[in-house]
This record gives structure tokens, sequence and C-alpha cells, in this order.
């Protein structure tokens, strides 16, 4: 077996290790999966960086909070799984290496369905669903404006809101981004810049826009505070500037606008495992039928971990970048 370390904190490129460890088999209630894809997240990098906001958990430790397997053998008792089944490893945890040993419950059996797609399922769909449908009361024809929208959150915002009646002004850093978007289905893409809230309100005919999707910081963050209507929310999920937020507080006050922030892992931590199922439950078919899709920028083997999250880290790709331990 083999596995992705990091036993201090630091550059991701630099502290993680390929690291071969001792062959483990399931016991009794256990399932041995073997890895098949697990995306490189923001949220990873951040971790392994000791910067992300959860504490950072005892090293040495293997990252990665989601990914798809194929069931290789069972440990006495357990019959909700089967060898050779696809499973999600939503529940496992320590998804950068080649096989996982864990109690079967953190295995779900995955729908038909493109493997790549399913493997991104439990984190970026999911933060695109909870940010549309929690803090607004969205209706067809309404407005939403997001930054860093050719993110994988941003794109996934973009085709759920297309396909909710939803219209989108979105907020990209490079004119080469518009078009792409687009096609995926973006009413409104804009290049971010100091003018901003004055085209977004030319764009749109001056529509009321109710909810603002903001992951960059800095000045953007003033300028989506500046385009959104009396009452509106502002959601801040990420800061990819790594700049602390610019706030206009007379804006705030006159605007009656409010602030929420949205952090994945706590709504994991707080919510039954009931809804987790039904919430997941909503997305599990737009996702395998591949009628939504996250875009793949490269894939790598784990013995290739430093070039992997290099390019995770690195500006301009076009989409996730996967570990690929046993898929081709």
């Amino acid at each position: 077996m083999n596995v992705v370390e990091f036993g201090q904190t630091g550059n991701p490129a630099e502290v993680l290790k390929f690291k071969p460890v001792a062959e483990l088999e399931p016991g009794p209630g256990e399932a041995k999966v073997n890895v098949l894809a697990a995306p490189i997240h923001p949220a990873n990098l951040a971790q392994i960086e000791g910067a992300y906001l959860a504490p950072v958990p005892e090293l040495p430790a293997t990252p990665g909070m989601e990914g798809v397997g194929q069931v290789a053998a069972l440990g006495e008792g357990v019959d909700h799984l089967s060898v050779g089944q696809t499973v999600l490893l939503t529940g496992a945890g320590g998804t950068w290496r080649d096989t996982i040993v864990a109690p079967a419950a953190a295995f779900t059996p995955a729908p038909p369905g493109d493997i790549e797609q399913l493997a991104m399922l439990a984190v970026n769909p999911l933060t695109a669903h909870l940010l549309l449908e929690d803090y607004a009361d969205l209706q067809p024809g309404d407005w939403v404006i997001q930054s860093a929208a050719n993110s994988a959150v941003g794109e996934m915002v973009i085709q759920l809101a297309a396909q909710r009646g939803l219209k989108t002004v979105n907020v990209v850093r490079r004119e080469e981004l518009i078009l792409p978007l687009k096609a995926l289905g973006a009413t409104v893409v804009l290049v971010d810049g100091p003018d901003l809230a004055e085209r977004v309100k030319q764009a749109t005919d001056g529509a009321d826009i109710k909810l603002a999707l903001e992951a960059v910081s800095g000045s953007t963050f003033y300028r989506l505070i500046e385009a959104l209507a009396y009452g509106g929310t502002l959601v801040a999920y990420g800061n990819m500037s790594g700049d602390e937020p610019q706030i206009d507080l007379r804006s705030l006050i006159a605007d009656d606008i409010r602030l929420r922030g949205f952090w994945l892992s706590r709504w994991y931590e707080r919510t039954s495992p009931d809804e987790k199922q039904a919430t997941l439950g909503q997305l599990v078919p737009l996702i395998s039928s591949g009628q939504f899709k996250t875009n793949i920028d490269s894939r790598y083997p784990l013995e290739e971990i430093s070039e992997a999250v290099t390019r995770a880290a690195a500006g301009g790709r076009d989409g996730k970048v996967l570990l690929t331990p046993n898929h081709a």
C-alpha cells in the first residue's frame, strides 16, 4: 500500500511525501477499498500549509476529503457492500492513498456514472447547491452575482442556477474566460475592475441582485457589496486572493446588506446523517447522468504528488487536479 503524508506544515510541494506502508486487510465490520480518483481542493492545500480554518490534524497525516474507489475485500459482518462494487469515499477521510481500510460505514455505494465526476460530488457541487439554497429566497428570474466564477464551485453555481431559472453575473479576472462560461450557461460574464458595479447595472438593466457569492476577498469583496440590491446578502466562502476583505460600512448601513459566512466542514459537522443523505441525493442524479460536470485539468499518480499539488495551486488551470492511484 502507498500513501501521501505530511509530517509538518508548509509548502505542499515540499512537505508531502509518497510513502509505502504495510499492507492491511479488513477486520470485522471493515472494508478494503482501492482508490480510483481523489481531487485536490484548495482546502487541502490550506490545511497542509497550516492556514486552514480547522486545527492541523495530528501529524503525520494523509490529506484528502473525498473520492471514489472499488471494494477489494470485506471483513466479517459487512452486508451493504460487495467486492468489486464502486463506492464513494465521503466518510473515509485521508483519501490520498491507493488503498483505504476503514469501517464499512464510511463507504457509500456509488450510482452508475463517470468515476471522476462522482469523485468530486461531496465538496464542490454540494457547496454550490447550499450557497444557492440556504441564504436567499430565490425565484426563477432572480439574479445572483459571484466572484471566482471559473472555479469548480463557480462553474457548478452557473449550471445549477441555469437549471433553476436563475440569472447569474459571473466575475472573473481574465477575458479569455468569458466565452467558456457563457457556453456553460452563464447569463453575464464580466472582468473584475473598479467600475464593476456600474457595468453590472448596465448588463442587467438595473435588476435587483439579491445574493452575492464571494470567494476572492480583497477589493472584490467590496465591489460585490456595491452590486447588491437593498437588503441583499453576501456569502463569503473563500479567500483566494489572501487579502483581507475591503468593506464600506456606509454601504452596509445604507443598503441593509447582510454578511454571512459558509464553511462546508461545519455543515457536515452540524447536519444529521438523514439530511446529508437527502441533500446529496438531490445532486447524485445530476452528476451521475453527466448533466452537470466539473472540468478536469489534469491527472497524476501518487508518486507525482509534488507536481500534482504544484499544478493545483497554479493559476490559469482549466479545472480540477485529480490523483488517480488505480485508474488511468
